[in-house]
């Protein structure tokens, strides 16, 4: 039988990190380009939240619409 050699042991290498492409800074006057129907879509979504937080009381789907549109125009900078 041969005699196993002892193999020295050598620290493992910290596994490879994927290499994600990194979007472009955005200028501060940088704005997002979102047609009528997207910026609709955005804001029902963000008032359905909004009153979705409040329990759907009924009332205040105006305020809730204007808040949202507010919002979402501020975010995406229009």
């Amino acid at each position: 039988m041969a005699a196993k050699k002892a193999r020295a042991a050598s620290p493992k290498a910290a596994p490879r990190k994927a290499n994600k492409p990194t979007p472009p800074a955005m200028a501060d006057d940088a704005r997002a380009e979102v047609s009528a129907d997207e910026l609709q879509h955005l804001i029902s979504e963000a008032a359905y939240y909004r009153a979705k937080s409040r329990g759907f009381e009924p009332g205040h789907e105006l305020d809730d619409w204007f808040q949202a549109e507010a919002e979402v125009k501020k975010r995406i900078g229009a």
